[in-house]
């Protein structure tokens, strides 16, 4: 099924300035006792960590009149990831939670799951799946700002930092999934924007979490950047996590740190770099393929994986039966329409009646989340898609 639309967009730089230099604030998990119109918070064993100044669910959730819970999940390398729960939608009413279909949602790069609730109740999809009658979920991955902690790392060292992409492939979508599966008992319809849909595609590819899934929903699908324009864009899709640490010689990548203002401050100097753009120019794949962290040494890549050369996610393994719903926009620089073009050819053997696309001329990659009208472009198609299926 495709559906193709043009409506208007509407581009908050400003929010996603102050979000992107935000965005990784040193902040550790919480604890507290739950009522009505406050957060419950739930972790998965022992004491509980020191409190943060403000969680998700009470700073930006509860506020509006829902429901909220806080749950900690720990991943098999012990990091220790925090979610957030709405039950049920601003009038309270409604199937049992355990009775209700969950979903998750998965934000992008450099970015946490405060971004899914920026907007409005009226505008922002948790809220609108919450009214709608969905058990919402939302996920944030390591090293986000509610997700600092570690069993025995700090957030201080640098070992805490060693990772890239294929560990939140590896560990973290995995500990999220079978987390609110066991939770929930239910199947799960998943949503992911941006890093979000890269890292569920390449978990696909290898037949993980299929058994879990009743669907995906990819929003700006990551995953060939062979038709990227944008400077910026170019080095980060170089140089994700892992490789932008190298780069710097900082273990922590921090937007607010020297070397990153440095880097950013040469990188808009230059004409072709939009830096009211930033959080759309950056990204978790390599141009021309989706493979893992490359090591840039043949003995170190045949050290971990017994080859020289990084494997591929082959996404033509997705499973052919997998609901797909996949939205992309004519404006984003980053999920560029030709390099959709190019995963669709790799999911060109899916079956017709479980793949949905829907193009809108005139979104970039941040509306999908951000734009003050993406329930009607956007999120009543992905409810009827979670409808069907």
């Amino acid at each position: 099924m495709d559906l193709h639309l043009q409506g208007g967009f509407y581009r908050w730089s400003v929010v996603v300035m102050s979000l992107f230099v935000s965005v990784l604030v040193v902040v550790e998990p919480h604890h507290a006792v739950a009522s009505s119109r406050r957060a419950t918070f739930t972790l998965f064993s022992g004491a509980p960590p020191d409190p943060p100044i403000v969680g998700l669910c009470e700073s930006s959730i509860i506020i509006h009149g829902y429901q909220c819970q806080e749950f900690y999940v720990k991943t098999e390398d012990g990091y220790v990831l925090n979610m957030q729960r709405i039950p049920r939608g601003r009038s309270g009413s409604g199937l049992l939670n355990n009775m209700k279909q969950p979903v998750l949602l998965q934000h992008g790069v450099l970015v946490d799951g405060m971004t899914w609730v920026l907007n409005t109740p009226e505008q922002a999809l948790p809220f609108i799946l919450a009214d709608s009658g969905f058990d919402v979920w939302i996920a944030n991955t390591r090293g986000t700002r509610f997700s600092r902690s570690h069993l025995t790392l700090d957030a201080s060292q640098r070992a805490y930092w060693n990772w890239s992409w294929d560990e939140l492939v590896e560990y973290d979508l995995p500990a999220t999934i079978d987390f609110l599966y066991r939770q929930t008992g239910q199947k799960i319809h998943y949503v992911g924007h941006s890093m979000g849909t890269l890292i569920a595609l390449a978990s696909f590819s290898e037949g993980k979490l299929v058994d879990k899934l009743k669907s995906a929903a990819l929003l700006s699908p990551v995953a060939y950047l062979s038709h990227m324009t944008t400077a910026i864009g170019v080095l980060a899709a170089r140089s994700f996590v892992g490789e932008m640490t190298k780069l710097m010689g900082v273990a922590e990548f921090n937007p607010k740190g020297k070397e990153v203002a440095n880097l950013l401050h040469s990188l808009c100097m230059n004409p072709s770099v939009d830096c009211y753009d930033l959080m759309t120019s950056f990204t978790a794949a390599r141009k021309g393929l989706v493979s893992k962290y490359d090591y840039e040494k043949k003995d170190v890549n045949m050290e971990h994986y017994g080859q020289g050369t990084p494997p591929i996610y082959n996404l033509s393994n997705v499973p052919r039966d997998l609901p797909l719903f996949l939205s992309y926009g004519g404006r984003d620089a980053l999920s560029d329409v030709g390099d959709v073009e190019l995963l669709l050819d790799s999911l060109k053997f899916h079956n017709g009646d479980k793949l949905t696309t829907l193009f809108l001329k005139d979104y970039a990659h941040a509306d999908f989340i951000m734009a003050v009208n993406a329930k009607e472009m956007v999120y009543n198609a992905l409810i009827a898609f979670f409808r069907r299926h």
